[in-house]
Parts: C-alpha cells; sequence; structure tokens
C-alpha cells in the first residue's frame, strides 16, 4: 500500500535519527514505501533543509546506483553555547566539590536529555572523520561514552583496573597517575576492540590526565589510533600530561576544596574552528 507523503516524512526522519553516519540507499526507502526515487529525492530535499534550519543534523545525499542517504547529527555552535552556559551555571554550586578537587557531577550526568546532548556536542568535532570506537575507563565516564557512541554510531568499550572473569582473555599496561604518581594497572578484552581501530577517548572529569593516557597507552598494544580525546569537565593544574583535549567546562579549585572558578571549556575553538559551517546562526 502506497504510503503518504506526510507519513513518509515521519517514518523516513525517525529511521534516519535512529540509523545516524549510516549510508541508506534511496532503493530501500522506494520499496519500503512503494514510491518512485524520484519521490524519495524530493522527500529527502525537505528533510535536508528542516534537519539543517532547525539543528538537527546534516542530511547528506551520495548520488549515483551506490548512493543514498547519509544522518549526521550535530550541534550548531548557538546552541552548544546555550546549553555548555547552563552546564557551568549547575556546576557553579560549591557544595558539588568533593576531596581531592573532583567535582560532584552524578546527578547531572544522570539525566538522559543532559548525555544526549552532550554526546551529540562531542561528536560533532568528528564530522568529517572516521571513528571505529569510543573509549572511557571503568568510572562515572561510561554515560558519556554511550552518549557519544550513539551519536556516532559505533560500539564503545570501558577500560578496567581489575579482571573479570567475564571479560575473557585481556590486554594490559601500566600507567603513572596525573598527581599522585602512582602505579596503575589498566585492561581492556581482546575481544572488544578491532585492532588498527581508530578510537575516540571521552571521560567526565580530567585532572592531570594520567588514566587518559593510560588510554592510550591501552589503544597502542591495540595497534589503533587516538583519534581524540574529550572530556565533560576538565579541573585545573599545574602539569597536565597530555597536551590535545577537547573540554565543555572548566574549573578551578583551590587547596581547602573551595570553587575559585567555573568557565566555559575549550570546546568552541577545538569543534567549531573545524567545522565554520556550523557557526552561522540558524535560519
Amino acid at each position: 500500500m502506497k504510503t503518504r507523503r506526510s507519513d513518509r516524512l515521519v517514518d523516513m526522519t525517525r529511521y534516519l535519527i535512529e540509523h545516524p553516519r549510516t549510508l541508506v540507499s534511496l532503493t530501500k526507502f522506494a520499496r519500503q514505501y512503494d514510491s518512485a526515487k524520484s519521490s524519495i529525492s524530493e522527500d529527502l530535499a525537505i528533510l535536508k533543509r528542516t534537519f539543517w534550519q532547525n539543528g538537527v543534523g546534516v542530511l547528506e545525499t551520495v548520488p549515483g546506483a551506490a548512493g543514498g542517504a547519509r544522518f549526521t547529527p550535530v550541534t550548531r555552535l548557538d546552541d552548544a553555547k546555550i546549553f555548555v552556559d547552563g552546564l557551568v551555571n549547575e556546576i557553579s554550586d560549591e557544595t558539588r566539590v568533593l576531596p581531592g578537587g573532583y567535582v560532584y557531577l552524578s546527578d547531572l550526568l544522570g539525566q538522559p536529555w543532559i548525555l544526549q546532548k552532550i554526546g551529540r556536542l562531542i561528536a560533532t568535532q568528528y564530522l568529517k572523520e572516521p571513528i571505529d570506537a569510543v573509549m572511557t575507563a571503568a568510572t562515572k565516564g561510561v554515560p558519556v561514552a554511550q552518549a557519544v557512541a550513539s551519536a556516532l554510531n559505533v560500539p564503545f568499550v570501558i577500560a578496567r583496573n581489575d579482571t573479570k572473569v567475564t571479560e575473557g582473555p585481556t590486554m594490559s599496561v601500566n600507567y603513572v597517575t596525573g598527581q599522585a604518581k602512582r602505579l596503575e594497572k589498566m585492561e581492556l578484552s581482546r575481544r572488544s576492540l578491532p585492532m588498527g581501530s581508530r578510537v575516540l577517548i571521552v571521560d567526565d572529569f580530567m585532572k592531570a590526565g594520567g588514566t587518559i593516557r593510560g588510554m592510550e597507552a591501552l589503544i597502542k598494544e591495540f595497534e589503533g589510533t587516538v583519534a581524540g580525546v574529550a572530556v565533560v569537565v576538565e579541573g585545573e593544574v599545574q602539569r597536565r600530561v597530555i597536551d590535545e583535549y577537547t573540554s565543555l567546562v572548566h574549573v578551578n579549585t583551590d587547596k581547602e576544596g573551595g570553587l575559585l572558578d567555573v568557565r566555559v571549556g575549550n570546546f568552541s575553538e577545538k569543534i567549531y574552528a573545524q567545522h565554520p559551517e556550523l557557526t552561522t546562526p540558524m535560519d
């Protein structure tokens, strides 16, 4: 039974959003809705314009017999600024500071809508880059990794400090923590990450970066490439062991654990300098 255009547009929108960064052939849509490819092409043109105007994402149409449509979720700069300013305001509460200069984020990272926006924002930096997997450590960064992986439509893997029987054979590395200079061990199941993968490292909070450096070493053991590093919050430290990373929020605490300063991180220059087309106001 032939589908009405209004119904097609709704269902195509649902399918494309549920399958980001996936090339979908016009033939699939034409058969599914019993419609001509020319009609499907017109529908995609409508969705492409609407997605862009409303800041939903980029709908790319690929010509040719092997072509189709590929939806990539993005966050435009104006939306990103509003969202991150809201995070800064939430984190500015002094009662969030924990011993050691850490910041309590669990209530924020337990909100699905916040995680979704974090995932889309971090994924925006890799709009035109291939990512094979997202990695995080077995901490509160796990939901962040899941959100980013969902936006990129790739698996996420968890590096652990202790061996789990259910993980099977593992690859392990020893690394030195950032400030405490303790020797730690990090492991990852051999089955969870294909050799030679391009991996994006994400975490909820970063101080000196020792844990992230450990994950970088682990990726190297898998003969992989670190595609980038992104964190929700970075803490102020005298010396950081990693140089290149993207942060949404920057926090500075004093030695007694008082909150000195909370401000926007470096995400604007790291993400939108690469994608100036996303810096213009929405129509």
